[in-house]
């Protein structure tokens, strides 16, 4: 009977295990669901996260109102009473009467004097060398303070100059505050690097970026989890390319639309007409095994005309596409776009604050020349670029500085190229010009070559155009390039 009673005891032991080791297991399949499915939420609410957020920078927050901690007294520097005096209890009226008694009371009396003099003295003495030690230490907290209280103000006073600096439309500055608010946005944090370059155009007000975006590995490549009872195995479903496709198209337009939002929400100095982005992929070449970097997204969007988008409303490649952006088809196999404007034609003087004036005074200011002269300048730059450029007659030109021949086969044909020489910001009246000269001309493409910079409606007009707008740090760095004058524009 006993025997019985335990292998029934055994086998109930035995399948309330095995059934607690399914439902363990099959815990572990949705929490592998539920990670997977919390990723792909993740990488669909990029855009809506920073909805919600105010992306202005606050100076104030900046400055440190810090208050150094108040001087304490160190316990073993606290002053102590002194001591009190030894008290010896007179004789009684009994004690008087032994013989010597007195005598021995006195001189009891007088050594616990003797006694008290010397405990007193060596009271003194510390409590003296403890003041001592105690004004040092206040002084030196003293010093700690003044020091700490020095360098706050130091540094809220670069708080203040940098404020100042920024709502002056200082490109150093307005560089340094955008930085910060692309540092500060709140990505998810495993697959976004958030690297990025920012250059700043003051004539134009423009700012340039190049952002790395997220690799298509952010994507989970499982669609889900499930687990086999047979086989005891949790398998994995692989995701469709066509879903993983489609995903992360969505997450570049999100990470392009996310970015222009932040950087023309946290405005405050309405220091940005125009906001050029570029989204690249730092990655590995298949093909070659080499380090690469593809562009995949590049769009130019003025801020009055992003303002008016309901980004909690977009789809948001459709959104990206209607702004006139050069989007990849297949970012997620690495196919490039042409950027709006190549990061490293931006001048070097709106970026890097060190070399601005090196040499500057020394190098040929393009503004000295003449409108003829700048026109041979820029066609033989384009000569240098391997372009068979012709200069036309002045009186007769219709327009038409330049006209140019790209050779190459395909990509190549006729190519109209205007030169301005302009101190102010060229407007779209100039670009549509371009645009009916090269059209009456039958050319394939239009450049105008300016030494200032473009408006947001010139930039609006060109999109979806064959016309390519080189502003004035586009020129100096073209020059530099591939005809070897390092050149200034100066008024």
């Amino acid at each position: 009977m006993a025997f019985n009673q335990q292998r029934r005891a055994d086998q109930a032991a035995a399948k309330e295990a095995k059934a607690q080791y399914l439902a363990d297991r099959q815990a572990e399949t949705e929490d592998l669901n539920a990670e997977v499915d919390e990723q792909v939420n993740a990488l669909q609410s990029v855009l809506e996260h920073t909805l919600g957020v105010d992306d202005r920078i606050n100076f104030d927050s900046l400055r440190s109102r810090v208050s150094f901690e108040a001087f304490k007294t160190p316990p073993a520097l606290a002053p102590r009473s002194a001591p009190r005096p030894t008290v010896v209890e007179p004789l009684t009226w009994l004690q008087g009467l032994i013989p010597g008694a007195s005598g021995r009371h006195a001189r009891v009396v007088e050594k616990a004097r003797a006694e008290d003099e010397v405990a007193l003295s060596d009271h003194q003495k510390a409590e003296a060398a403890k003041a001592v030690e105690l004004a040092k230490a206040a002084d030196e907290h003293a010093q700690r303070k003044a020091a700490f209280d020095g360098e706050q103000r130091r540094k809220n006073a670069e708080v203040d100059e940098f404020e100042a600096d920024y709502r002056a439309k200082d490109p150093a500055a307005v560089v340094a505050y955008n930085e910060m608010v692309l540092t500060r946005s709140e990505y998810p944090e495993e697959g976004f690097p958030q690297n990025f370059r920012l250059a700043y155009n003051t004539v134009s007000s423009e700012l340039v970026v190049e952002y790395e975006l997220p690799l298509p590995s952010a994507v989970p490549a499982e669609a889900e989890y499930k687990y086999v009872k047979t086989r005891d195995e949790i398998e994995s479903k692989p995701r469709k390319a066509a879903e993983v496709k489609k995903l992360y198209q969505d997450l570049v337009a999100a990470v392009t639309l996310r970015t222009l939002h932040e950087l023309f929400e946290a405005d405050q100095a309405d220091a940005l007409n125009v906001v050029t982005f570029t989204g690249v992929l730092d990655t590995i070449d298949p093909a070659s095994g080499r380090e690469t970097r593809v562009p995949v997204v590049s769009v130019r969007a003025s801020k009055e005309e992003f303002e008016q988008l309901r980004l909690d409303k977009v789809d948001k490649v459709v959104c990206l596409r209607n702004l006139g952006a050069h989007v990849s088809s297949r970012p997620d196999e690495l196919q490039a776009v042409k950027p709006i404007i190549e990061f490293d034609m931006v001048d070097k003087r709106f970026i890097e604050q060190g070399d601005a004036l090196s040499g500057l005074e020394s190098r040929p200011n393009l503004m000295d020349l003449t409108p003829s002269e700048f026109e041979v300048l820029v066609s033989n730059l384009f000569g240098k670029m391997g372009l068979e450029t012709k200069l036309t007659r002045a009186s007769r030109d219709g327009g038409v500085d330049a006209v140019a021949f790209d050779a190459r086969p395909v990509l190549g044909g006729k190519v109209v190229i205007q030169a301005k020489r302009y101190r102010d910001t060229v407007g779209v009246s100039a670009v549509r010009d371009l645009y009916g000269t090269m059209l009456n001309e039958g050319a394939s493409k239009g450049i105008l070559v300016c030494t200032s910079g473009y408006g947001a409606d010139a930039y609006n007009f060109s999109k979806d155009k064959p016309l390519e707008l080189i502003d004035g740090g586009g020129l100096l760095y073209l020059l530099r390039e591939h005809a070897g004058t390092h050149a200034r524009i100066a008024s």
